[in-house]
């Protein structure tokens, strides 16, 4: 039997050697003319659909522990989920908007692209073109997707009282895996609903600015976690809101859709605006 010492060499080799080759394909000198060759692309999984990838087809991922807009990855989890940068991605496919991209200066110095907020890596075990090996690794290492109507993240609740909150809505230390949109903002259901029934909302929209509702035409995708067959639309005045096993999903105003926020946990009193995961109940019929 191979020793600890002798694996973690094997591994730390390849991801050099991973690592070497994404420097050569992927940051190449702005005077040669491959840098007109699109750096990040769209490829299509049989399973997965939609898949950011390199330009040579090697498959991004999103970690769910990147709540807020640092990355989380460190030591020796690089040595498995190498970095993804390019200063220039030179973007070709029409589904892909330079906005949606950014550049962090991570805390070892390196910089590292970012999609929709997550920042992006590749998977060692991925030694080849279009393979999806790390979907669902550890269930918090996602595959890259443009088209993600839900996401997920791993973060310690922090509720509008300052108070940090467990996955039972008492006061204590855990990091909970809940359900976000695509950016990573947190959704919440509301404890009085019911089954694809709204509660809350005024029917003039009135309170939607303290509680909006997450406005989704049609569901897409979600991480591979979750069932495809736990989300569903219903009207609101007009609106379209996404569900999740029949709960109306909702932003709390003041998080400000930002990453990584989560105070509406605590708000009115802890539990009455809950986050939601795959170990969510259903909502209770009308």
């Amino acid at each position: 039997m191979k020793s600890k010492t002798s694996i973690l060499i094997a591994v730390a080799a390849i991801s050099c050697a991973f690592l070497t080759s994404c420097s050569k394909d992927d940051n190449k000198d702005t005077n040669n003319p491959e840098t007109s060759v699109a750096k990040v692309q769209v490829s299509t999984d049989a399973t997965l659909g939609k898949v950011l990838t390199d330009s040579a087809g090697r498959t991004l991922y999103f970690f769910t522990k990147d709540a807020g807009d640092t990355s989380t990855c460190t030591g020796g989890c690089l040595a498995v989920w190498p970095v993804f940068y390019n200063a220039d991605l030179a973007l070709k496919d029409t589904s892909l908007h330079t906005a949606d991209f950014g550049t962090i200066t991570r805390k070892d110095g390196a910089k590292q692209t970012t999609y929709k907020g997550w920042p992006l890596y590749y998977y060692v075990k991925d030694t080849l073109p279009k393979l999806t090996l790390g979907e669902k690794v550890g269930t918090v290492w996602y595959v890259a997707k443009p088209d993600y109507t839900v996401m997920l993240v791993n973060a310690q609740l922090v509720g509008a009282d300052g108070a940090n909150y467990t996955s039972t809505y008492t006061k204590g230390d855990e990091i909970t895996q809940y359900v976000t949109d695509a950016w990573g903002r947190t959704l919440y259901a509301f404890s009085p609903d019911k089954f694809k029934k709204n509660t809350f909302t005024n029917a003039d929209f009135t309170n939607n600015p303290t509680w909006p509702v997450y406005e989704s035409d049609a569901f897409k995708f979600a991480p591979s976690l979750l069932a495809k067959t736990d989300f569903d639309t219903i009207h609101v005045s007009g609106h379209v809101q996404l569900t999740f096993k029949g709960w109306p999903l909702y932003y709390f105003g003041a998080d400000a859709k930002t990453r990584g926020k989560n105070k509406g946990v605590s708000v009115p009193g802890p539990g009455i605006w809950p986050v939601v995961n795959k170990n969510s109940t259903t909502a209770p019929l009308p």
